[in-house]
């Protein structure tokens, strides 16, 4: 279907491992791993993403979400106010779509907010519906975009 997936030997080259990850995950991936991804990361890499959620390889995150906030991202946003981008989302689901913008895990997010990790799933599950979002990295990527998330927040 339309998920894809890909990965990339040159993990010591930081721009171009930023470059290949985020136009991967612009072009539509759904997850972007390393080529020395041990068999068992890569094997749960692809059921993660078969399951409709995303994968980043963990020492390729915290490099593509600052290069996105610092030059890739720096587009202004259009059509008005962040608000009225997140207009559709309850209370709550704000709250959620923020922690999840800043990279925490369903069960970071729920002990932040003493909710039950199953509830914080179906919040994330409604917050990617109602912002038309396909997985946690659009997410990222769309919080990024429209000055909803930086580095360090």
């Amino acid at each position: 279907m339309g998920t894809r997936t890909w990965t990339d030997g040159h993990a010591r080259t930081v721009g171009p491992l930023r470059r290949y990850a985020f136009n991967g995950l612009r072009a539509g991936a759904s997850g972007f791993l390393l080529k020395n991804v041990r068999t068992e990361e890569l094997l749960a890499g692809i059921r993660t993403v078969a399951r409709g959620d995303a994968v980043l390889a963990p020492s390729t995150t915290r490099r593509l979400l600052d290069a996105c906030a610092s030059t890739f991202c720096s587009v202004p946003i259009p059509g008005g106010p962040v608000r009225d981008l997140l207009a559709p989302l309850t209370q709550r689901e704000r709250q959620v779509f923020v922690e999840m913008a800043a990279g925490h895990t369903n069960q970071e997010i729920a002990d932040r907010f003493t909710l039950s990790e199953t509830i914080v799933k179906t919040h994330v599950r409604r917050v990617l519906a109602k912002l038309n979002l396909r997985d946690r990295v659009q997410a990222v990527i769309f919080a990024y975009e429209n000055g909803i998330s930086k580095p360090g927040r």
